[in-house]
């Protein structure tokens, strides 16, 4: 994957591409997350890390409009989006990948890494109507870009034909990314990305990240492999049962006590 540009050298520093503000997410009386607030900017990767049951993967969900009792503010881009459907925040590029791969089954590797590029478009069904060998054309244009798409992630085109859940498990995980990135995310939640994933997938799942931040995406990475995090993340915010206890560099936050005691039990 060839990195485009390094958005984090030269000039003033720009607005934030995602912000969020006092997300809050009530399952009935219990609060799975309260007043969480983060920014994540172009070119930075912002990790994301806690026990499990802190209310990480929360957080996401209530970032893409996939749980209906979120409170809150979330920015894009300058906009509130915060009222929007998770279909228009994936077109406006916030996209999520989650712990467990989701593919179409019944499709192979190309026509998966199609479909998701469609899905991420306006629905043309004048022109398909009106002039179908124009609808044609685009199925066609859109094909070849599936398969530049899952290239540039690493993902051979002796794959292309191949069911998802037959490719290498940690080709699977780099194909999840790659869908979700579709033709250019602005922000990208990437939730565990390296679970079951060891060896050479390790460190070409770290190359993926860094390129994404090279091009200028921002990242945010739920992660429990701390050694892959901790090298890639510009930030890092620490949650424990549903809030924020610690926030700041890497090695802040590996020397905070209420981190320490999060994740030990104990104190330094």
């Amino acid at each position: 994957m060839a990195p485009l540009t390094d958005a984090r050298t030269g000039g003033a520093a720009a607005s934030p591409v995602l912000r969020v503000e006092d997300l809050t997410i009530r399952y009935g009386a219990y609060t799975a997350l309260e007043s969480f607030a983060c920014t994540a900017d172009a070119g930075r990767i912002l990790g994301l890390i806690g026990p499990n049951g802190a209310g990480k993967s929360s957080t996401f969900a209530g970032m893409t409009a996939s749980v209906p009792k979120a409170s809150g503010r979330i920015v894009l881009d300058g906009q509130d989006v915060s009222r929007w459907h998770n279909q228009r925040l994936a077109r406006a590029g916030l996209r999520r990948t989650f712990q467990q791969n989701s593919f179409f089954v019944e499709l192979d590797v190309l026509e998966n890494a199609t479909s998701s590029l469609v899905l991420t478009r306006e629905v043309g069904l004048g022109t398909s109507l009106v002039a179908p060998w124009i609808e044609a054309r685009k199925r066609s244009d859109t094909r070849d870009q599936a398969a530049a798409l899952l290239e540039r992630f690493g993902i051979a085109s002796r794959f292309f034909g191949s069911n998802p859940d037959k490719l290498p498990y940690g080709l699977q995980r780099t194909m999840s990314i790659a869908l979700a990135y579709g033709e250019g995310a602005r922000a990208l939640l990437l939730d565990e990305p390296a679970a079951g994933v060891g060896g050479e997938d390790l460190e070409h799942l770290q190359h993926v990240l860094h390129d994404l931040r090279d091009e200028g995406v921002a990242v945010v990475l739920i992660e429990h492999h701390m050694d892959l995090l901790m090298a890639v993340a510009d930030e890092v915010i620490v949650l424990d049962r549903g809030r924020t206890i610690a926030a700041g560099t890497p090695q802040h936050v590996q020397a905070d006590p209420h981190v320490l005691e999060a994740y030990l039990g104990t104190a330094a």
